[in-house]
C-alpha cells in the first residue's frame, strides 16, 4: 500500500472497508488527478445527514472537439463497493445544470452504470470514465447566459443591435444606420470602419 493510500485509509472511519476504499480512491485519483478526497457531511433527502467519504472536483470531457472540466462530486457511503456511490455535477456559480437523460435537475447523475452497479464488476475508475464520456455527449453544465443590459444601457445596445449589418462581397461590413427620420443616410455620410 503506498503512502498516499494509506493517508487516505486512515482518513476512513472503521465502518468502511478502508483498505478496498484506500485503493479504488487512490487509483482513481492517478487517472483523474482534478479530483480530491474528503470527508464531508451529506444531508440525505429525507434531511437526516451523515459524514461520508467525497471525491470533489472536475473530470474533463470533450464535447465538439473542445475540452470541458465538469464539476462533479461522489459520495462514498459506508456500504460502497457494494453500492454505487452517490453522484452530483455540482456547478460553479457562474454555471447552470442541464436537465437531461442522465442529470437530474438536482445535479445528481444517474447514468445506467449507476443503476446496474455491481460489486466486482463495477468501480470508481470505470464510472468516472463513462460519466465523461456520456458528458462528451450530453453535457450536463452550461455557462449562464450574461444578464441583460442595465436600463440606461438597453436603449442603446437595443439602437445597436437593431441596425443592419450589411457585408460586401470584398468581405468588409458595415452597419446600417438611420437618420431620426428613419432614412439611411446618404452615401457621402458613411464611415469605413
Amino acid at each position: 500500500m503506498s503512502s498516499f493510500e494509506n493517508s487516505i485509509k486512515k482518513m476512513l472511519p472503521k465502518t468502511y472497508l478502508c483498505k478496498t476504499v484506500a485503493h479504488e480512491i487512490s487509483t482513481a485519483l492517478t487517472v483523474f488527478k482534478h479530483l480530491v478526497p474528503i470527508m464531508d457531511q451529506y444531508v440525505y433527502n429525507d434531511g437526516t445527514t451523515k459524514k461520508l467519504m467525497c471525491l470533489t472536483g472536475t473530470i474533463s470531457a470533450v464535447y465538439k472537439d473542445n475540452t470541458y472540466n465538469i464539476p462533479v462530486c461522489l459520495w462514498l457511503e459506508e456500504s460502497y463497493p457494494q453500492t454505487a456511490p452517490i453522484t452530483y455535477i455540482r456547478p460553479t456559480q457562474e454555471m447552470v445544470i442541464l436537465r437531461g437523460n442522465y442529470v437530474n435537475s438536482n445535479g445528481e447523475v444517474q447514468l445506467p452504470y449507476l443503476q446496474e452497479w455491481k460489486q466486482g464488476e463495477c468501480d470508481l475508475v470505470s464510472l468516472l470514465q463513462v460519466m465523461a464520456a456520456m458528458f462528451g455527449d450530453c453535457p450536463p453544465v452550461c455557462m449562464k447566459p450574461h444578464p441583460e443590459p442595465e436600463p440606461e444601457q438597453a436603449s442603446c445596445w437595443l439602437q445597436f443591435h437593431k441596425q443592419d449589418v450589411i457585408s460586401t462581397p470584398d468581405g468588409n461590413s458595415y452597419v446600417s444606420l438611420l437618420r431620426d427620420d428613419g432614412q439611411p443616410f446618404q452615401q457621402e455620410n458613411e464611415t469605413n470602419c
